[in-house]
């Protein structure tokens, strides 16, 4: 029970009147219409039960409501927060173009697994297993020292205020930014978890072997639509892949992949595990280091890269999504825009949950 709970009892035959202030005004009036808070006046006198219902509608006027995202869930507490935490994303790109892609994965990697909360960020631990290990991350989700460094540097002019989940969540949009990518208004106020869950990022989180089948329920569980995965997957116009993740792929002479395409990907990806596993190639081999429309156009031409890319121009119901967007960058990135905001708003921990760890690899 929150020490901000009331509890309001009404002697006679008035009932007892239990108020939560986590309960918004809809709410309220909801309750009070189902009778669930609820006055007698049979032998009441008008003017006690009047009194009383004055009573009652001031103080669910006055209750807040429970805690919700904000654009300006700093302004006041940490007004320097989002200039310094674009700086640090805007240093850590310029010196490597990669690291756009990987900080956009890694929020998305986090908000899948217990909702956008930085649990991807905690090291192993005692008391938690790291999701780090989880076959989706393992050797491959980074950029975790720059988060850990924006964090440093906002918790040298605010500490204890700005969540590794906010972070994380700024960060990713400011990553897409810098590589020519669209921009979106970040939801702030998110808190951070207290534990991490291998065995639900083994579940939730897609795997580069995926179809449809399997792609789509995943991101229908989170809340998203097929629109909204396809517009997700279009961040793989930035990025790197390792060989492991494609070899199957160009090695198998299947009909839905571009044999010259192929022949190019086998360069620097030998036939037989493990040799040159850890190589890699671009994700968008046409622009890789630019957030365009490429990718898609790409799919449409049999040069997707990894099996749950080409997945999606595949004669399957997402065909004519891909074939929109290759055609207009502009609608590519807007729905990539609302996308991205729709995957923040996955499970946040907010008011009295969570914590601000003051590192974002450990709890405090």
């Amino acid at each position: 029970m929150l020490k901000s709970e009331l509890l309001l009892v009404l002697f006679g035959e008035f009932h007892l009147l239990y108020i939560n202030t986590n309960i918004c005004h809809k709410k309220r009036k909801k309750y009070i219409e189902m009778g669930l808070v609820a006055v007698s006046s049979r032998s009441a006198p008008r003017s006690s039960f009047a009194c009383i219902m004055v009573t009652m509608m001031l103080l669910l006027a006055y209750m807040p409501c429970e805690a919700q995202l904000s654009s300006t869930f700093y302004d006041k507490m940490c007004p320097s927060a989002l200039n310094t935490i674009r700086t640090s994303i805007r240093t850590a790109v310029s010196s490597e173009r990669r690291m756009a892609a990987s900080l956009i994965r890694l929020h998305f990697h986090d908000c899948f697994v217990q909702g956008c909360d930085a649990s991807i960020l905690l090291d192993e631990a005692a008391s938690s297993t790291s999701e780090r290990n989880a076959r989706p991350n393992f050797n491959s989700a980074r950029g975790f020292e720059i988060i850990e460094a924006a964090k440093s540097q906002v918790e040298s002019i605010c500490p204890g205020v700005v969540s590794c989940a906010d972070i994380l969540a700024v960060a990713a949009r400011d990553a897409s930014v810098a590589v020519g990518g669209p921009t979106w208004t970040v939801k702030l106020g998110r808190r951070d978890s207290t534990s991490a869950s291998l065995s639900q990022a083994e579940t939730d989180l897609p795997s580069f072997r995926d179809g449809l089948d399997r792609i789509i329920p995943l991101f229908r569980n989170k809340g998203l639509s097929e629109r909204d995965m396809v517009a997700l997957s279009g961040s793989h116009t930035i990025g790197q892949a390792q060989c492991v993740t494609f070899r199957d792929r160009i090695y198998n002479n299947a009909s839905d992949i571009d044999a010259g395409f192929a022949s190019t990907r086998k360069r620097r990806c030998p036939t037989n595990a493990p040799d040159g596993d850890a190589n890699l190639a671009p994700l968008d081999l046409v622009t890789p280091n630019s957030f365009d429309n490429n990718y898609f156009k790409n799919l449409i031409q049999r040069n997707g890269l990894l099996e749950s890319d080409q997945v999606l121009f595949s004669g399957g119901s997402t065909d004519s999504i891909v074939s929109e967007y290759s055609k207009s960058p502009a609608t590519f990135k807007s729905d990539f825009a609302s996308a991205m905001v729709k995957m923040g708003d996955i499970e946040p921990l907010t008011g009295s949950s969570g914590v601000i760890r003051k590192l974002c690899s450990a709890i405090n």
